[in-house]
């Protein structure tokens, strides 16, 4: 299999590198670099600017804003914007939703919600995960009862991501109790505002409060906002976690952590030598590097695949093996970056023991770094876990 690219690829990714250098906010830049995250208004300032460029949902048909790349281009695009670094399109629309709307949903919700996703007009949020249905998420117990044009909708969802931002929320909810727990389940597209939604925050191991709990009282749904058939919503989950695992190796990302860690890490210590003449150092340098160049060119093996078989609609199963290994470098490049930091990664309380309130003694970018490294545990989770993945490699990639 012949993975170089060609003279035309190589020029696409020279004109999406000079885009992302001439267009990308100074100030957002900075902000990823140091390993802060981004406002909401930044991300919504860099959509608009992605969307005038027409490069907002690159991934999606043409006939509903995108581009018409196929997958190489799309990795070389996904590539460039994870290693500028600049901020990635919102998942919840561009991946998930969006890609469901425009594929099992009618025409109407196709004119009002599309073009809105890709201009990030609508803030999106995912309903799936509930207390005691996560991994197992067909035991999902939020219930919608049809009640004429609407549903009520009863229940709670969990780790909702970035929930206190959203205008609306798609969930999964049970519409009968017949048959096996899979077939009684549908895919709802639910207004934030409507009466009877409370956002309760979760704050994570990091000091974060991006994921929530969110409580649904007797919310009424209209019908029309019903995607493609009702009790067929497990069909449209799974095409949805499908495009959620896409890219999740993050290649990109990686390369610019590494280049980040390179940078700092070439600055003279204390101990009066940079720590990238550390021999101990070097090696887990290294061998990050190595891990991370393998997983580069099994992912370009996936894509070429993908782009000679075409879309199927299906993820390819050694997807799963991108999952495992891209989840384990940014947990590793995580950890090297706080052994650069050393004791300025350290978390800053505002008061000392005699309640003084004196700034913290560090570089301004040390202090992203702690909240990264914690915050990276759980990327071996989502979009289905690592232990999960091995099941799927052992049954559809091994043939157990």
């Amino acid at each position: 299999m012949d993975l170089r690219f060609t003279d035309e690829e190589i020029a696409f990714r020279e004109e999406v590198r000079a885009f992302f250098r001439d267009h990308l906010p100074d100030d957002i830049r900075e902000k990823l670099v140091d390993g802060e995250h981004i406002a909401k208004e930044d991300m919504v300032r860099w959509t608009h600017i992605l969307n005038e460029k027409g490069w907002a949902v690159p991934h999606w048909p043409v006939e509903h804003g995108g581009t018409g790349w196929d997958p190489m281009r799309q990795y070389i695009f996904l590539e460039e914007l994870q290693k500028t670094p600049a901020p990635s399109p919102l998942p919840f629309g561009v991946n998930m939703v969006g890609p469901v709307i425009y594929t099992f949903g009618n025409e109407a919700q196709k004119k009002q919600f599309l073009p809105r996703i890709a201009n990030l007009d609508d803030w999106w949020c995912q309903g799936f995960s509930e207390p005691g249905a996560g991994s197992d998420l067909a035991s999902l117990k939020t219930r919608a009862i049809r009640d004429g044009d609407h549903y009520i909708v009863n229940g709670q969802k969990t780790w909702t991501t970035l929930a206190q931002y959203a205008d609306w929320i798609f969930c999964l909810v049970r519409t009968s109790t017949e048959g096996k727990k899979q077939e009684g389940i549908s895919f709802l597209l639910i207004d934030m505002k409507t009466p009877g939604i409370d956002i309760r925050p979760i704050q994570t191991i990091d000091g974060g409060l991006e994921v929530n709990e969110v409580f649904l009282t007797d919310v009424r749904v209209p019908v029309e906002n019903l995607v493609g058939e009702e009790n067929k919503g497990w069909d449209y989950a799974k095409f949805l976690l499908g495009n959620e695992r896409t890219n999740i190796a993050r290649v990109g990302m990686s390369k610019q952590r590494v280049r980040r860690i390179r940078e700092l890490a070439a600055v003279e210590m204390s101990s009066g030598r940079p720590l990238l003449e550390d021999p101990q150092f070097l090696q887990k340098l290294a061998s990050v590097e190595i891990d991370l160049k393998a997983l580069e060119l099994t992912q370009l093996r996936v894509v070429s695949a993908e782009a000679k078989r075409g879309n199927t609609g299906k993820p390819d199963p050694a997807s799963s093996v991108l999952k495992i290994k891209g989840s384990q470098i940014q947990q590793a490049t995580t950890h090297l970056l706080m052994q650069v930091m050393g004791p300025h990664a350290m978390p800053f309380h505002v008061h000392d023991m005699e309640g003084a309130n004196e700034p913290p003694i560090e570089p301004d970018y040390a202090g992203a770094a702690a909240p990264a490294y914690f915050n990276t545990r759980k990327v071996s989770i989502y979009g289905g876990s690592n232990e999960i993945q091995k099941n799927i490699i052992a049954k559809a990639v091994l043939g157990f």
